[in-house]
């Protein structure tokens, strides 16, 4: 048998078959000796970032097919399909690859959570900020980052549930939390963290006290609070940064951040400095602690943002840490 082999060349659904891209002849006669070649499901999200999953499809397809993987790939055409994608097709494949920004990693986790299924999960970040991504110490570069998949190993890492919803990194609410999930796609695309920035001090006219009971593994803290995070992350919209020693994504914990509201100049000014410095401990002005459960009390219906995703309030909250359910493929030594 003679000639050269192509990968990316199916159809599922009614869903168009990417652009096929030859494989290099010296790949080939090694693959057609794999006896046997696994299988990969690689959900991707033409619109995240500068588009650049649709871009460098066709060069990701050609990676796993030269380490011998088979690939089924399918497009995200609208919200919650990663999911259902899991679900429906995650079982006949060997891994799971997210490539998009953090809200399809959410939606492919959260299909994984939503099925059962064990099995590793690879993540091509190729979002606006990327905040999971960067915390795990993924390469930005696509091609490393599929390369990565295909020689790395699985680590556990924990993730979230908000009462009945998954996330992976962060359940915001208060000031710039909105940014997060109001910005357009397009404006996002272009200007990338920055995009949050912009948006957050357009909102912050409109930024109001909210009053909260917040109970962490059964001690209460109570107050008005200009902004709330449960995260497992050292960045947040790219902006906010926490110190890597301050972070562990497998430890079964949280972190919890409470701004506190004050009218007072001095006061305001500690807050600023301690964000600055990545120095919480240091103003009253902010609670940062760690727990596994987390519950809210607030009562006005207050939205939160999800990953980056809109969340509807509620005035009871329950956020747990689910710990090391997520096996994510990583390459030693990232």
């Amino acid at each position: 048998m003679t000639g050269k082999l192509f990968c990316g060349n199916f159809s599922m659904h009614g869903i168009p078959r990417p652009q096929a891209q030859a494989v290099p002849e010296q790949h080939y006669q090694r693959i057609l000796n794999s006896e046997i070649m696994k299988k990969i499901l690689l959900i991707y999200n033409p619109n995240s970032g500068t588009r650049k999953s649709a871009r460098y499809l066709s060069q990701v397809l050609e990676i796993f097919l030269s380490h011998g993987f088979t690939t089924t790939a399918l497009p995200t055409l609208k919200r919650g399909d990663g999911k259902e994608y899991v679900i429906q097709y995650g079982a006949s494949h060997d891994i799971v690859v997210a490539m998009g920004g953090d809200g399809t990693y959410n939606e492919v986790v959260s299909g994984l959570m939503s099925s059962g299924l064990q099995i590793p999960l690879g993540y091509i970040p190729a979002g606006s900020t990327n905040d999971f991504a960067m915390s795990m110490g993924l390469s930005k570069d696509i091609p490393q980052a599929a390369e990565d998949i295909c020689l790395g190993e699985p680590v556990d890492v924990d993730c979230g549930l908000f009462n009945d919803r998954t996330f992976t990194y962060v359940a915001c609410f208060g000031a710039f939390a909105k940014a997060s999930y109001d910005t357009p796609q397009d404006i996002k695309n272009v200007l990338g963290h920055l995009a949050y920035v912009l948006s957050g001090a357009a909102t912050i006219p409109d930024i109001r006290p909210i009053h909260a009971k917040v109970t962490v593994d059964g001690k209460v803290y109570e107050g008005n609070y200009l902004f709330g995070a449960v995260s497992n992350s050292t960045s947040m919209g790219g902006i906010l940064k926490l110190k890597p020693e301050d972070v562990d994504l497998s430890d079964g914990l949280f972190e919890l951040m409470l701004v506190k509201d004050s009218q007072d100049i001095f006061e305001i000014g500690d807050l600023v400095r301690a964000v600055a410095m990545q120095d919480y401990a240091s103003t009253p002005m902010l609670t940062f602690l760690e727990g596994k459960n987390f519950c809210f009390e607030i009562p006005e219906a207050v939205d939160w943002s999800l990953d980056g995703e809109y969340q509807k309030g509620v005035p009871d909250i329950h956020i747990e840490n689910k710990h090391n359910v997520i096996h994510l493929i990583k390459k030693a030594g990232r």
